[in-house]
């Protein structure tokens, strides 16, 4: 390049999440992606909160991923791609004290370590490796996360791929039909049964010993099960101390009795 020409960018050139679109302007989720989202965030929070008790870490709901900058005429959002669900650790939650609008790469570096995508469709799309276009082939060579998962609601699985040597690698489950993210000890997998009114086999999280990861509807319901097991608890140990009690007391009464024959 001759030292007069301008480069094609400058540093100025590169926006911050402020200034790229936050959305396309379409409808892209339908009734069950977002308690799916839902379902997935809430539950594993408590997780990453012991993961990450500095709160550096941030999730990402049906939010982009711009991977590079589209050059006019091309909408910014070209160069992005929008995954129902990811996660990046050891990242601040806001910028600047501001909700992130997306997720910026030129400007933090740090690759997801989850993506999600829920199919829709016939799951072309996630799967499509067309260099520099195909949803899979920017994820596995631009994006990069450690385990890419790809969730079919209607065919009740989910198909996890995992970074080795810069390529994808289809991961196996475990014993439990698992798939196991080792560095936040949890383990992805379908489960059959009812969220939030709906029976259906949703995406869901489990420690590293096979328990379930409750969502926060959940943790709120089993906490006041357990509330009124306790409060039942006490009721009849209350109960019981005033049997015994009455057995004491009758049986007081009736050696007074023989004491005064």
């Amino acid at each position: 390049m001759n030292v007069t020409e301008k480069p094609e960018f400058l540093a100025t050139d590169f926006p911050d999440h402020t200034q790229l679109p936050d959305s396309d302007g379409t409808f892209v989720k339908n009734f069950q992606e977002h308690p799916q989202s839902i379902l997935l965030t809430t539950s594993i929070r408590p997780i990453l909160d012991r993961v990450h008790p500095d709160g550096q870490y941030c999730i990402g709901q049906d939010s982009g991923i711009y991977w590079r900058v589209a050059q006019p005429p091309e909408p910014p959002e070209r160069g992005a791609e929008a995954p129902d669900w990811f996660y990046v650790p050891d990242v601040p939650p806001t910028l600047d004290g501001n909700l992130r609008r997306s997720y910026v790469m030129w400007r933090e570096l740090m690759p997801p370590l989850m993506v999600l995508e829920f199919v829709s469709g016939d799951g072309s799309e996630e799967r499509d490796r067309t260099p520099r276009k195909g949803k899979f082939w920017i994820y596995e060579r631009i994006i990069r996360p450690a385990f890419y998962g790809i969730y079919e609601v209607q065919k009740a699985q989910v198909e996890v791929y995992h970074l080795v040597e810069d390529r994808f690698e289809l991961a196996a489950p475990n014993n439990r039909g698992h798939y196991p993210i080792a560095q936040i000890r949890v383990e992805l997998g379908i489960w059959q049964g009812v969220y939030q009114g709906v029976e259906l086999p949703w995406l869901r999280w489990w420690d590293d010993s096979g328990t379930l990861l409750p969502a926060a509807e959940e943790r709120a319901e089993q906490a006041e099960l357990a509330a009124e097991q306790a409060q039942s608890e006490a009721e009849q140990e209350r109960q019981r101390r005033i049997e015994a009690e009455l057995r004491i007391q009758a049986l007081e009464a009736r050696l007074r009795e023989l004491e005064g024959s």
